[in-house]
């Protein structure tokens, strides 16, 4: 039986993310790419209809009312909490001892809190960094805390 750990990393933003494991050699590959449907989408094209408007109690002119909230932000939270559903997936196939999500801090707040209790005993570290455009080539130094170095090829 193999005792070497099977590590999985996320890498995420609020509009893309990847999943990147390790190949026997340690070194790291993206495996799959997830990207948000409503990533370039402007956020009047995210709203369903225009803001409601008010009227002042001493005039009959109408003020549109912005919203509460803005549309691009809560794609960009709908598509962290998509990531982390994944993420439980996977888990759930037991594809990996120890996941590590690198992801902006808002990003990787609402993946963790995502997270259902199988998949957060997995997790061996988070980095509050945005690399989705980093190439796996480069992801090294980043991860190097979390991961065990890479193996050089044998040579026969």
């Amino acid at each position: 039986m193999s005792t070497q750990k099977r590590f999985l990393v996320a890498i995420a933003d609020g509009e893309h993310a990847r999943i990147v494991r390790a190949d026997a050699h340690n070194v790291l590959h993206t495996e799959r790419w997830i990207d948000s449907t409503t990533a370039h989408q402007r956020s009047s094209d995210l709203r369903s209809d225009h803001p409601g408007a008010s009227f002042h109690s001493d005039s009959t002119a109408h003020h549109a009312m912005t919203p509460r909230h803005d549309p691009q932000e809560l794609e960009a939270e709908k598509f962290a909490q998509h990531v982390a559903q994944e993420l439980n997936v996977i888990q759930g196939d037991s594809e990996f001892d120890v996941l590590i999500i690198a992801a902006p801090a808002h990003t990787l707040n609402v993946i963790r809190r995502e997270l259902n209790a199988e998949t957060r005993a997995k997790l061996g570290g988070t980095l509050t960094k945005d690399l989705t455009k980093t190439p796996d080539s480069a992801l090294w130094p980043h991860l190097q805390d979390f991961l065990p170095p890479p193996n050089p090829p044998r040579q026969v």
